[in-house]
């Protein structure tokens, strides 16, 4: 039974990736215009001097979307991959489900670097997310991804006995 518990949580991080990478699609304008106010550090009066000048050019605003976008497929796709091929090692021997768990780790990797690197790091640390009441909110959001996806690869990794 962990087996298949390991299985459904790695589903919930492809499907998390998915989401995301579908919401931001389908809400392409809004997202860039997010992206924008980010790199714009509008609101930075707690610290005013940034270690970055504002970043206000179209193409790198689109850019750094279609990265975020990039890596929330990812997460979605080599999570579901990985799910699925957990799911065909099931019921063979230790050995080659351990093998199987290679995309899945994958995928919960990948949601660390969208969610810790990308957003936590890039965004909160260097952009200052922090300082704005809509940034704050993606922060505490990225959080949660950070903290589940990371509890779930730390759960796939372990070895089954």
């Amino acid at each position: 039974m962990i087996r298949y518990l390991k299985i459904i949580l790695v589903v919930f991080v492809g499907l998390q990736g998915f989401f995301y990478f579908a919401e931001n699609i389908a809400n392409w304008e809004a997202a860039k215009g997010f992206v924008s106010y980010v790199f714009s550090m509008e609101g930075h009066e707690a610290y005013p001097n940034p270690l970055l000048p504002p970043i206000t050019s179209p193409a790198l605003v689109t850019l750094a979307l279609v990265v975020i976008v990039t890596g929330e497929f990812l997460v979605g796709a080599l999570s579901l991959i990985g799910a699925f091929n957990m799911f065909a090692a099931a019921g063979k021997p230790q050995p080659a489900f351990e093998a199987s768990k290679k995309f899945a780790i994958l995928g919960c990797g990948m949601a660390l670097i969208v969610w810790f690197g990308l957003f936590t790091v890039i965004g909160g640390a260097l952009f200052g997310m922090w300082q704005t009441q809509l940034g704050d909110a993606s922060l505490d959001g990225s959080l949660q991804y950070v903290l589940t996806s990371g509890i779930v690869m730390l759960f796939v990794a372990m070895r089954d006995e």
